[in-house]
């Protein structure tokens, strides 16, 4: 299956047609040459078989990789422009912080939250998107091994925080798999809720801010054109640090800037709507 684009005032919005992932034409390649060495030297029939399967559990684990399903992480572009995008939150003690960050500097983020954390903190969804900002599915419970649950788990994962989601008005089509991990079972869960994958192209490896230590030094020297920056607006680990991640933050926006890059929508980055509004009076 293949996420192809309708369009919504102008902008591309996910439909399923027919693809052929690269796991599926890797599996095939892999039985065909196992089905030859059998023939010629069937000692080495093992050999195909067993790179088919090391790559299986090798590629979920590279968040740029569609191998099971199509998955954008960054755009073709010579054009100085990059997308921020924010994890794990809502948090009090970050976000409303955060929001402010960006609002004196007048750039957009999109924000994959947590199904559990929204619930928790309906206000700063409320916020998030009176600013502006753009929502994306994150899973419930951000579970870092929710892809090795069954297909039922992982469905109800998304589809809970799409329904708590809807009570704000708005329906995410951009799911973002907990620490950027897929598996074979996502494309189908994705279909079935009208949804496609985003992951990232630049990342700092902050484990969720558990390490904000120059954290604006490895994001610029690691930014290119067209990339989606993955960043937290989670508390560091014990509450303590979050003055040195808003410094952090604040030094990656106004380095992007003088770096020449423009901080756009994710929407604008990939032209695509990553969030529909809903008709309030079916809500």
């Amino acid at each position: 299956m293949m996420f192809g684009n309708s369009t919504v005032k102008g902008r591309a919005v996910p439909r399923v047609r027919e693809w052929l992932s690269p796991a599926l034409l890797t599996g095939m390649t892999a039985l065909f040459v196992s089905f030859l060495m059998l023939l010629i030297q069937p000692a080495l029939v093992v050999i195909p078989l067993g790179l088919f399967i090391l790559l299986c559990l090798v590629a979920p684990f590279l968040p740029g990789i569609g191998f099971f399903l199509p998955v954008i992480s960054r755009r073709e572009t010579v054009c100085r422009a990059v997308a921020l995008t924010f994890d794990d939150g809502p948090d009090p003690g970050v976000t409303p912080r955060l929001l402010e960050l960006l609002r004196r500097h007048g750039v957009p983020a999109t924000f994959f939250v947590a199904g559990a954390r929204a619930e928790r903190h309906p206000a700063l969804i409320r916020e998030i998107l009176s600013r502006g900002h753009t929502l994306g599915n994150h899973s419930y419970h951000h579970d870092p091994l929710l892809m090795l649950r069954s297909r039922a788990k992982l469905r109800e994962e998304i589809a809970r925080t799409q329904d708590l989601l809807s009570a704000f008005a708005v329906r995410p089509l951009a799911f973002r798999p907990p620490v950027g991990v897929t598996n074979s079972r996502l494309p189908g869960v994705l279909r079935e809720l009208g949804m496609y994958c985003v992951n990232f192209s630049c990342r700092a490896f902050d484990r969720g801010n558990r390490r904000i230590a120059g954290l604006a030094e490895i994001i610029l020297k690691k930014v290119r054109p067209g990339d989606i920056i993955l960043l937290h607006d989670v508390a560091p680990k014990g509450g303590e640090g979050i003055e040195e991640w808003l410094g952090e933050t604040e030094e990656i926006v106004s380095g992007l800037k003088r770096q020449g890059y423009q901080i756009l929508s994710l929407e604008d980055l990939i032209d695509r709507v990553v969030m529909e509004r809903l008709n309030q009076s079916t809500v």
